[in-house]
């Protein structure tokens, strides 16, 4: 597209766009930004781009207006089975590899679509669980699907396509997991529906691997043809975030066109027929790499900031399942609490180790609302969904305030379709963050703010999940 905006315009805009959404526009791409710039201002209710630019830089958006922004500045090209020489390792490699090596101890599979837009790829990932694996009742089996675009997400809860989307999909797909409603368009089976659950989420800002947003522990990620809006350095930490979201021995399929050493330089490469995958082997060796990211998760609330010697090996040891040790040198540093050890465990998926943990420290301090929460938020990442909910009722009636407690509570009735009753403990939340000024660091939320938080309520309520 030609650029007729002064480059200063567009270069305050591109870096705006990137702070706020982390999609990188290069200079050579300024009249593209700018053609999109022209749709999004009509959207937006101005009558020329130059006005709505300058309107754009100076405000501070809201979740919904960020949202229709990133819908103008992304392209939302998927369909079913996209690349199907990667579906074809996950069903006939991958996943029965999977199912051998879980199949006598814990038969639990997590698998998360990051950037899911319209749903096509989250509902494939469905579709392949069911041919690789028959009696994959006797499974507990987490798909999480998230974007950052409300909009596309309430598309993809719906599970309604046209012809455009079946456009490479092989004729058993749509027999086999689709019926028609009229016109030729088709709705997914509710049965394939049911088995994804759909969030907001922001690459470029949310904490991940959390246990909080069921990011952590995860045996699979897709996040295919995202990072090719990111800048390589944005893209590269992205690519550290979902490292330490995987299970050791866990996969990343990534887009052809992403595949870079230079971006997941963690990872080792797997060559399959047509395909290519990386995975995670050895979590212990790289904690150097990755030290800046987990340090804050693991001592949330330390009143000092630990020395990377010293963080190393305390994560380290914990990786190993032994209680750390502290140096001497050091010995003025707060030592991790019992806490911050059991998130530590969760979030490397070690589930049962911080899940047995968590009950230690409670058989010590019963009336710990804390514990239960953190109790409670293990188990929904083990499935056990029932035992879950037990616990975030305890942890509310210990605490009625427990602003977090109430959060998981509404995502758990959410995963079960109990849209009303989320909606009611959304409420509670936005009511409590009301008395926390928006840069205010939340408890038990790994860092996050009340502002952040309040818009990850907001867009929640956007995609139509609580109706």
């Amino acid at each position: 597209m030609k650029q007729t905006l002064p480059d200063s315009v567009l270069s305050e805009l591109s870096q705006f766009v990137a702070a706020k959404t982390a999609l990188h526009f290069a200079p050579e791409r300024w009249g593209d930004l700018e053609d999109k710039m022209s749709l999004a201002a009509k959207e937006f209710g101005f009558a020329g781009k130059e006005e709505f630019i300058q309107w754009l830089v100076s405000s501070s958006l809201t979740t919904g207006q960020l949202d229709t922004l990133a819908s103008h500045l992304t392209i939302h090209e998927t369909y079913f089975w996209r690349e199907p020489q990667v579906f074809d390792a996950l069903v006939a490699q991958v996943l029965p590899a999977l199912v051998r090596a879980r199949d006598n101890n814990s038969r639990r599979i997590r698998i998360w679509s990051a950037g899911c837009a319209t749903g096509e790829e989250p509902y494939s990932i469905a579709i392949a669980l069911c041919r690789a694996i028959p009696a994959l009742k006797d499974w507990h089996i987490t798909i999480l699907a998230t974007d950052i675009n409300t909009r596309v997400l309430k598309k993809a809860m719906a599970g309604v396509y046209g012809q455009w989307s079946f456009r490479n999909a092989p004729p058993w797909l749509i027999e086999g997991y689709f019926h028609g409603i009229k016109d030729g368009v088709l709705e997914i089976l509710p049965e394939i529906r049911k088995m994804v659950t759909f969030a907001y989420l922001n690459l470029a800002q949310d904490i991940y691997p959390s246990a909080l947003n069921n990011t952590n522990a995860m045996d699979i990620i897709f996040c295919r043809n995202v990072l090719m809006y990111f800048s390589p350095e944005r893209a590269r930490l992205v690519g550290q975030g979902l490292y330490r979201s995987l299970e050791e021995d866990g996969w990343l399929m990534v887009g052809a066109s992403e595949l870079s050493q230079f971006l997941f330089p963690q990872f080792a490469s797997v060559q399959f027929p047509g395909a290519m995958m990386y995975r995670k082997e050895n979590r212990i060796s790289s904690l150097p790499d990755v030290l800046a990211y987990e340090v804050p998760l693991y001592f949330q609330g330390t009143t000092a900031q630990p020395q990377a010697e010293f963080s190393a090996a305390v994560l380290e040891q914990v990786a190993q399942g032994t209680d750390p040790e502290i140096p001497e040198k050091i010995e003025e540093e707060p030592v991790p609490s019992k806490s911050c050890l059991i998130r530590a465990l969760a979030d490397q998926g070690k589930l049962n180790e911080a899940l047995a943990l968590c009950e230690e420290a409670m058989a010590i301090d019963k009336l710990d609302p804390g514990l239960y929460f953190l109790r409670a938020i293990i188990l929904q990442g083990l499935n056990r969904i029932d035992e879950a909910g037990i616990s975030l009722k305890r942890t509310l009636y210990l605490d009625q305030d427990f602003l977090l407690a109430h959060f998981a509570l509404g995502n758990l009735e959410l995963r079960q379709g109990k849209g009303p009753s989320a909606k009611k403990h959304f409420e509670n939340v936005l009511m409590l963050l009301e008395e926390n000024r928006p840069d205010d660091i939340l408890p038990e939320s790994e860092g996050l703010t009340a502002g952040r938080f309040r818009e990850i309520i907001l867009a929640t309520m956007e995609t139509g999940a609580l109706a």
